[in-house]
């Protein structure tokens, strides 16, 4: 069995061991193709939409494609910025915490999480979409099948962990790169003797299309073709949110992997709008406006080709199928990683945090791909009705961290340099609000209602989730502050020294040091003969502890010193103490290690106690915002054959 789940999940990886995180960072080159996929990708849609909505006017699409490669870089400065002032990742949902407050954070990471859920399902139904317009369509109905086993495929590769994924799917990458590059660069070039006046007779163009329908409405056409076309800039801030699982020196390598997004965007989503225009391309039933263009590029290319043009597109289309595949993986890695941030705030269950054996935050991934098929058999995979759903949320979190770094330079206005770096803010702020708004405009009523409505549910569940647990830490820090540090003093003599002949107490230690003397002055009531006492704590590796090999240090170290404690508090009751103290990304598998080690050097009579928290008030959501760690122990040690008592603690 064991195999089995190695196969599919991968061998464990040791956390502790410094050279784990080495292993498993990544470099921006394959940051870039697992990272950058989704905003890449975008360019086999974002062009298209806005193209369309130019109509019959594309004289304007010179000025598009201008203004959408600008756009890009935009963005992109911005994003370096944050890169620079939040190293360890989290993105739009670090900034607006820490800049413009938590409920902001809340509502972008909130914002987030849909988008992120959206990018899976947007970047599967679009792949399938292209893939399958190369097959008959009586084998339409097989679509939204074929998406939801591509989504439980992604969420087992993701299992294995992140380097592991993105290099399985380097190859559709690199291919999807060169082809396209090939494809925009020929295609451009034909037309090299006429590009001279590409620019005076759109300009031309423009100014007779005004004189028909005035300024105002050209600039009002330009501007929806303009926001529409939004889906071209999402994922450009994937790269931000996972600064840290990239290799030292995160900043420089994050910058870096921004810059190969940026630069492959811009020239991509530029390129192919310019190849709209220049090529005449319209759109053909059950085609894409890519495959429009690129069959004529390829038939100019190798014009008696005949079978091998056919198979020529539609490599090309597998290619863009294949990219879009790969741009749902961010959806994994960006989606658990805000859950796993927001998981550290409080606004969402704990378990969020945790890693798995693979250092991968499953939960998320898990939570990502369930939430991703339930959308996409909602939606039966209609990339028309996740097209409307996707892009508002995108450019709200777009808006919110430009406007949190606007409010961030202007607060260090004495900083040397700030005004460059608030008007480039500034200005993205500017752009990103206007597509947002627009775009708001446009989608309210064709289904972008739904994503508020999503987005607002997400908010109030995270909100009464934070709620319960300040209570529950204000009830618990009651406990903690009767036990303050000066309560007990170390002293080295006057020991009582440990009988292994004799029974002990086996402490488990919770990190919170009022349930843990909880648990041991019971254990002291009930069994005033035993006179050995063990504490068992273990120090759970998370998303949060294994960032940096510092923070792994300083978790240990906590541990110690929480430790010592309970040892310094029997010595002073005259009782003999030691402790064991385990880490690992499984607590519960760690504490039954580091039990069995107790109950074989104290072997007669041992039992194990540990407090188990009593709510006023239990229901599925109260069982479900805390682990049952204890109880599972307790009926695992049962099984062996050895004791466990749960001492009941009310809290509320």
């Amino acid at each position: 069995m064991e195999k089995i789940i190695n196969f599919f999940r991968g061998k464990a990886l040791d956390p502790m061991d410094p050279k784990t995180r080495h292993a498993i960072a990544i470099i921006p080159l394959l940051a870039w193709v697992g990272l950058g996929a989704d905003g890449l990708s975008s360019s086999c849609y974002g062009p298209e939409e806005a193209f369309l909505a130019l109509g019959a006017n594309h004289g304007l699409a010179i000025f598009l494609a201008l203004v959408t490669a600008l756009t890009v870089f935009i963005i992109a400065l911005g994003y370096n910025q944050i890169i620079e002032l939040f190293p360890t990742g989290g993105g739009g949902y670090r900034v607006a915490t820490a800049l413009l407050g938590s409920k902001a954070g809340l509502v972008s990471g909130s914002a987030l999480l849909v988008d992120y859920v959206l990018t899976i399902a947007i970047s599967l139904a679009s792949g399938v979409d292209a893939a399958f317009s190369l097959i008959p369509p009586e084998y339409q109905d097989y679509k939204l099948m074929v998406e939801l086993g591509l989504v439980t495929f992604l969420i087992f590769l993701n299992f294995r962990g992140i380097k592991e994924s993105i290099v399985v799917l380097l190859p559709i990458f690199l291919g999807f790169c060169i082809t396209h590059a090939v494809l925009i660069v020929y295609g451009i070039s034909v037309h090299a003797p006429d590009l001279g006046n590409v620019m005076p007779n759109a300009i031309a163009n423009t100014q007779a299309l005004s004189g028909d329908i005035g300024w105002i409405a050209v600039a009002a056409l330009f501007l929806k073709a303009y926001s529409l076309g939004g889906g071209t800039y999402t994922g450009i801030e994937a790269v931000s949110n996972n600064v840290n699982t990239l290799a030292e020196p995160r900043v420089p390598h994050g910058k870096r992997t921004m810059w190969y997004l940026a630069f492959s965007l811009a020239f991509t989503a530029g390129g192919i709008i310019l190849l709209y225009m220049l090529w005449g391309a319209e759109k053909v039933d059950g085609q894409t406006l890519n495959a429009t263009a690129f069959g004529m590029i390829i038939d100019h290319l190798n014009p008696n080709g005949g079978g091998i043009n056919t198979i020529a597109l539609a490599t090309v289309l597998l290619l863009e199928a294949g990219l879009l595949f790969v741009a749902a993986q961010a959806g994994f890695l960006d989606g658990p990683t805000v859950l796993s941030n927001m998981a550290a705030d409080y606004w969402v269950p704990r378990q969020f945090r945790e890693l798995s054996s693979r250092l991968v935050r499953q939960n998320g991934i898990l939570v990502m791909g369930i939430a991703a098929f339930l959308i996409l058999i909602f939606t039966g995979g209609s990339v028309a009705t996740l097209v409307v759903l996707y892009s508002i949320n995108v450019f709200l979190t777009f808006s919110m961290s430009l406007f949190g770094m606007s409010v961030y330079w202007v607060k260090h206005s004495k900083d040397k340099g700030w005004f460059k770096h608030f008007l480039l803010s500034a200005v993205g702020f500017i752009v990103t609000a206007s597509i947002l708004m627009v775009t708001i405009y446009e989608k309210l009523f064709d289904g972008g209602w739904l994503t508020i409505l999503v987005t607002s549910v997400v908010v109030v569940l995270c909100l009464l989730t934070r709620k319960h647990y300040e209570a529950f830490r204000v009830e618990l820090s009651k406990a903690d502050e009767a036990f303050p540090d000066n309560l007990v003093q170390s002293s080295k003599s006057d020991i009582p020294a440990l009988d292994k002949t004799k029974p002990a107490a086996i402490v488990l230690v919770s990190r919170h040091r009022g349930a843990s003397i909880h648990a041991l002055m019971w254990a002291m009531r009930l069994f005033p003969h035993y006179k050995n006492y063990v504490f068992v704590a273990v120090g759970e590796v998370d998303a949060s502890s294994f960032d940096g090999h510092q923070k792994v240090e300083a978790l240990k170290e906590q541990m110690e010193k929480s430790m010592s404690y309970y040892v310094d508090f029997c010595h002073q009751h005259g009782l003999a103490a030691t402790y064991k103290i385990g880490f690992g990304t499984d607590p519960i598998k760690e504490f039954m290690k580091l039990t069995d080690e107790a109950y074989q050097e104290f072997p007669n009579e041992s039992i194990s106690f540990a407090s188990k928290l009593l709510f006023a008030k239990t229901n599925f959501f109260t069982k479900f915002l805390h682990n049952q760690t204890p109880l599972e122990i307790q009926e695992r040690l049962h099984f062996s054959g050895r004791q466990m008592i749960l001492l009941p603690m009310r809290v509320g």
